[in-house]
């Protein structure tokens, strides 16, 4: 538990002032000036920011409080716990607790006093408290005062000696020291003899406080009488209750023996260096005895005293000479006050003390303890913000102790002092994890000494990313071809970012930025994977609806907040063949037939007709060529081959046909190339009646065909039935130039007519005085559009029934109309 004690010492220690009057001390006179340092000492450490004291007695119960931190460094409980706060001692048994939870110091191990400072006082222990974010340190020493748990005691229980009975009245003889761990007013204070008739004891002090007695000869022996003498001395400590130990003393009477031994000097003074090998020679002792015989012969030796220290030395006990044979640390002891004796053969004894001074030696290298370290720091950490604590030690004193930290320069650290002994390690430069990603520090601390002494550590130090860098594209902008009627799902193309932070931060995710192609979002056409950039198409491309898309993609880190850019992709649709060429004119009707008329006195290049297609593919798919396929007779036409021109290319005689069929081929120049067949009927006649007749028969020539055609067709169904897989093919080839020709129906594309100019008769014959004159009637399927057309003169176009029974009818029975001479004239065959 606290006592008064702790809670008054604590405040008097952190304000400055003089214990209190109610406070109950025992002092002996040495004590006095021991504590009166104590006080100097407390007065000083008050001037250290965070610096508490508190006493407390030894031997405490496991738990016991020892003070309220909190309360006494002015801390909030969750400072407390937030800063994680901790004891850091550098001792191997932590002797107390900090119980953050409640801010109380207790004890959390036994503290026996004369274990950890032996007969040092002020006995103390010394810590410190860390806490974090920020770090704060604030120094902790509890004093451990004494109590009276141990018993004076003789090393020896039985003491014996000789002594002459010629001794002189006021002979003195040193008796065994007793020992008591304690200190202070608990120490050993006082020796008593029990009553006998030859001896009084009286008592002196070492320099260092402690007793020892001497028996001092009252009343002469009678070695007749008396042959022996016992006595008993006790030795009484100053504790309450009192301790006390006793020690047998047998004195043997000899014969005389009247000279003591005598030192020539009554202190000796002598200096050895710390590390001195066994056997060093320090120093030698001297002393004389004025008897003669055995009596006279002087045998050295050390007196009795606590502690080791008598095992550090050893004195030859014939010539004083005094060496060293144990280890000498000058942090351990710097100076040894010994006394000696020198006892003759009757038993008398002279005494002295030599005092040994030791003197330092650089053999203590710092010793550095990494008390906080935060081993990842974010690189937008500000300037001066502390990376470590580290706390340096160097056993050694004066010069040999003071210590310089350091660091390499080269790196943007500094290092700052705070507390006696304690460093920070602070950032002297802002970070940039892109640039250095982890730091190698190597922190030096050297002494002072000659030659210097230095160790060191290294802290390895990670920097953690920011999300400070945007994502950048390969490419300023990326273009992409595809080719039309493209499968969905096929991969156009990828985009490519790059991010230079970390981790997350570098995680790229790729989006469309919302756009409208054609009045539909862009997703409908296009998707991107989002982790790998690679763009794939949803539907395939028509490139006669979209020839080109341009969309933005977006490059998105996961940081938070998230960075992102943009990057402009074209996709260029290229044109694919897919479109046959398409008539326009002769129109190829189903119930009808339309001839063209050649007058039989036409002469060579005479213009028959002109075919008119057009192919929705563009480029060199659009470019067409005719070529006359077949021809009842091939003398006598030729087709343009660029323009479709259908001319004569002889003189036409009365022996040609009435009845003229062209297949004319319109191929396009694609790669496959696509092609479709018109067929031309041609009337050769100079009158309309002439043709009525043969284009009757052609009609039902043309119906039989069919009907045969159609016989065909259903016998080579039946044949083929084990093809039924090229079947299958076939109908597939089918239904996609069925969809081709849908897509180009739902495109609203326009078809444009052709309007014939006036042709120029190449033949020299002079120019065509008629126009020609195309009436076209488009529906949105250009197979199911209507031509008329007519000329003047001879040139005239039939078109006729199949069903026709040869009966001429009038469609346009305008007079006005036929009486002009360049009028149309339409004539429907029924």
């Amino acid at each position: 538990m606290r006592t008064q004690h702790s809670s008054i010492v604590s405040d008097m220690a952190t304000r400055g002032h003089p214990f209190p009057g109610s406070v109950r001390w025992r002092f002996s006179s040495t004590l006095r000036c021991q504590v009166g340092f104590v006080i100097l000492l407390i007065f000083m450490v008050e001037r250290v920011a965070g610096q508490i004291r508190y006493s407390i007695p030894e031997e405490m119960k496991k738990g016991s409080v020892i003070g309220n931190v909190a309360q006494d460094l002015g801390l909030d409980l969750k400072r407390l716990r937030s800063g994680r706060a901790r004891i850091v001692s550098g001792e191997n048994i932590q002797y107390t607790e900090l119980q953050t939870d409640k801010g109380i110091l207790v004890v959390d191990e036994r503290i026996d006093r004369e274990q950890l400072c032996g007969d040092v006082t002020p006995c103390s222990l010394s810590f410190e408290i860390i806490l974090e974010n920020p770090i704060e340190l604030h120094r902790v020493t509890v004093e451990i005062l004494d109590i009276n748990d141990n018993t004076p005691f003789f090393p020896n229980k039985d003491i014996q000696f000789e002594l002459s009975e010629s001794a002189t009245i006021g002979a003195k003889f040193p008796v065994e020291s007793a020992v008591d761990p304690d200190v202070g007013v608990n120490a050993l204070q006082n020796y008593i003899l029990a009553p006998n008739h030859y001896f009084v004891l009286k008592q002196h002090s070492n320099p260092d406080g402690s007793k020892y007695a001497e028996l001092v000869l009252q009343k002469p022996l009678d070695r007749e009488e008396h042959p022996s003498v016992f006595l008993k001395v006790i030795a009484v400590d100053g504790g309450n209750p009192q301790r006390s130990g006793t020690v047998d003393i047998k004195v043997t009477v000899l014969d005389a023996n009247d000279n003591a031994p005598v030192f020539n000097q009554s202190v000796y003074r002598a200096v050895v260096v710390e590390n001195a090998p066994k056997g060093t020679y320090i120093t030698t002792v001297n002393a004389t005895d004025t008897d003669i015989g055995s009596n006279g012969e002087i045998i050295f030796s050390f007196a009795k005293i606590k502690g080791n220290k008598v095992d550090m030395f050893s004195i030859d006990e014939n010539t004083g000479v005094i060496s060293v044979t144990g280890l000498i640390d000058f942090e351990k002891e710097k100076k040894y006050e010994l006394r000696l004796e020198a006892r003759d053969r009757g038993g008398l004894t002279g005494t002295s003390k030599v005092i040994i001074d030791v003197s330092d030696v650089n053999d203590n290298a710092p010793v550095i303890n990494i008390m906080s370290f935060s081993n990842t720091v974010s690189e937008d950490a500000p300037l001066g913000t502390t990376i470590a604590v580290i706390n340096v030690k160097d056993a050694d004193s004066e010069k040999n102790g003071q210590i310089k930290c350091s660091t390499d320069k080269m790196l943007p650290f500094k290092i700052q002092s705070s507390l006696t002994n304690y460093y920070n390690l602070v950032a002297d430069e802002h970070f940039d994890r892109e640039t250095t990603s982890e730091y190698d520090i190597t922190v030096i601390a050297t002494d002072s000494g000659s030659p210097p002494l230095s160790s060191s550590v290294t802290l390895q130090l990670r920097i953690s990313d920011v999300n400070d860098n945007v994502p950048l594209f390969d490419k300023n902008s990326y273009s992409a071809y595809v080719m039309e009627n493209n499968s969905p799902g096929m991969s156009i193309t990828s985009v490519s970012a790059r991010d230079s932070d970390w981790n997350q931060n570098a995680r790229i995710s790729y989006f469309l930025e919302d756009a409208q192609i054609g009045g539909n979002p862009v997703s409908n056409c296009v998707s991107i994977n989002s982790e790998t950039g690679v763009l794939h198409a949803v539907r395939s491309f028509d490139y006669e609806q979209i020839k080109e898309l341009q969309l933005v993609v977006r490059a998105q880190d996961g940081g938070s907040p998230p960075l992102s850019s943009n990057v402009t992709v074209k996709i260029l649709i290229q044109d694919q063949n897919d479109n046959p060429p398409q008539v326009l004119y002769p129109v190829q009707t189903g119930g009808s037939m339309v001839a063209e008329m050649v007058p039989r006195s036409a002469d060579v290049g005479y213009l028959v007709t002109k075919v008119v297609a057009v192919d929705v593919d563009s480029g060199q798919n659009a470019w067409l060529s005719y070529k006359l396929q077949k021809a009842t007779d091939r003398a006598l036409f030729e087709v343009g081959l660029q323009n479709g021109e259908i001319r004569t290319i002889r003189q036409v005689t009365d022996k040609d046909a009435v009845k003229q069929r062209l297949s004319v081929i319109v191929e396009d120049n694609g790669q496959p190339s696509r092609s479709a067949t018109v067929i031309v009927n041609v009337a050769v006649a100079d009158s309309f009646p002439e043709v009525l007749s043969e284009f009757t028969d052609f009609a039902h020539d043309k119906e039989y065909n069919d009907k045969l055609t159609f016989y065909l067709v259903l016998a080579l169904a039946v044949v083929s039935f084990l093809f039924i897989t090229c079947l299958v093919v076939i109908i597939s080839v089918k239904i996609y130039r069925w969809r081709q020709s849908r897509i180009l129906y739902e495109s609203k594309l326009p078809v444009i007519p052709y309007y014939p100019p006036r042709y120029s008769d190449t033949l020299g014959t002079g120019t065509l005085q008629h126009v020609y004159n195309y009436e076209v009637c488009r529906t949105t399927d250009s197979r199911k559009s209507d031509c008329k057309f007519g000329r003047a003169g001879s040139q005239n176009v039939l078109i006729m029934e199949p069903s026709s029974t040869g009966t001429m009818q009038r469609v346009q029975s305008d007079k006005s109309i036929l009486d002009e001479p360049d009028s149309p004239l339409e004539v429907r065959l029924l």
